[in-house]
C-alpha cells in the first residue's frame, strides 16, 4: 500500500517534498528528477527553490524529464509543457536547460500525419531515461478521473511513453489555461506511459481539494485498474501519496495514515 500523508495544505505538502528532494540532491548531486506540471506541484517546486537557495544547494549537475506534452503546439507557446516546465522549475531552481527534457522536444510541434517521427519519440525518451541512470524522484498530479501523465483510463499499467487521445474531461480541465476555451485544448500528447512511470525509484502524489477526493478514494482504497491509473501506485515498493484534508474526505481509514505518519521514525524520510 502506498504511504499516505494528510496534510493541512499545498504549502506543508511542499515543504515535505522539497525537503525529501533537497536530502536526495546533497546525497546524489547527480540526482534525475521526474517532473509534472498543472497546478498540484507548483507549491512543491517553490518549496524546493527556496530550499536550495537557502541552503546553497549545487544543482548544476541535476537531470530532468518531464511527464508529458501536447501534440501540436510549438515548443515557444506559453502552455507547452517544454515552457512551463522552463517557467516553473527550471529557472526558479536554476537547473541547466540542457540537462531537462520534455516528450516533445524532439517534435518540435510536429504534426500527427508525421507518423514516422512521432512512432519513434517515445520509445526514443524511455531509451534516454535508462541512459541518464532512471528517475529518482517523480512527482505526479492526478486528474479527476484518476489519470496520471496523460494515461487516461483504459491506459495499459505495462505502457511506455508514446502518443494518447486526451479524454474529453481532461481537455475540459485544462481549458482554464486556454482561456477557457476547449477548442484550443490539444487533442493529443505524447506521454510517459504508467510502466514508465513504475520504474522510478520514488513515486510522489499530490493532490488537494474535494474535487480530486473521489479520484484518491480509488487509487488509494480501490482496486488496481485500469480504469484508475493512479491506483498503479499500489503495485511500487515506495510511492508516497501527500493530501489535504479535503482530497481525503472519502477515504475511509484516514485515522491510520495519519497514525501511520505520525509515527514513523524520522530517519525514514518519506
Amino acid at each position: 500500500m502506498a504511504e499516505v500523508i494528510i496534510v493541512k495544505n499545498e504549502e506543508e505538502a511542499g515543504e515535505i517534498y522539497g525537503r525529501c528532494v533537497a536530502d536526495l540532491i546533497k546525497a546524489k548531486p547527480d540526482a534525475v528528477l521526474g517532473l509534472a506540471t498543472g497546478s498540484s506541484p507548483l507549491a512543491a517546486y517553490q518549496a524546493l527553490a527556496k530550499i536550495v537557495k537557502d541552503e546553497d544547494i549545487d544543482v548544476s549537475q541535476v537531470r530532468g524529464f518531464a511527464l508529458d506534452e501536447y501534440l501540436g503546439l510549438p515548443l515557444t507557446h506559453p502552455e507547452s509543457y517544454h515552457s512551463t516546465i522552463h517557467r516553473t522549475v527550471v529557472e526558479p531552481l536554476g537547473l541547466d536547460p540542457e540537462k531537462v527534457h520534455v516528450p516533445g522536444d524532439v517534435l518540435d510541434g510536429a504534426p500527427l500525419e508525421d507518423g514516422d517521427k512521432i512512432a519513434a519519440a517515445g520509445p526514443a525518451y524511455d531509451a534516454a531515461i535508462e541512459a541518464a541512470g532512471g528517475i529518482d524522484v517523480q512527482i505526479l498530479g492526478i486528474g479527476t478521473d484518476g489519470h496520471i501523465g496523460f494515461n487516461e483510463p483504459g491506459s495499459s499499467l505495462a505502457s511506455g511513453t508514446r502518443v494518447k487521445t486526451l479524454a474529453e474531461q481532461t481537455r475540459i480541465d485544462n481549458a482554464r489555461f486556454f482561456d477557457d476555451d476547449i477548442n484550443q485544448v490539444p487533442t493529443h500528447c505524447i506521454t510517459q506511459g504508467i510502466g514508465t512511470v513504475l520504474k522510478a525509484r520514488h513515486l510522489v502524489l499530490l493532490a488537494f481539494g474535494a474535487g480530486k477526493a473521489e479520484a484518491i478514494e480509488e487509487t488509494v482504497e480501490g482496486g488496481v485498474s485500469a480504469f484508475c491509473p493512479a491506483s498503479a501506485l499500489q503495485l511500487h515498493p515506495h510511492a508516497t501519496i501527500i493530501i489535504d484534508e479535503e482530497a481525503a474526505s472519502r477515504l475511509r481509514h484516514k485515522d491510520y495514515y495519519r497514525y501511520a505518519f505520525a509515527h514513523k521514525p524520522a530517519w525514514q524520510g518519506i
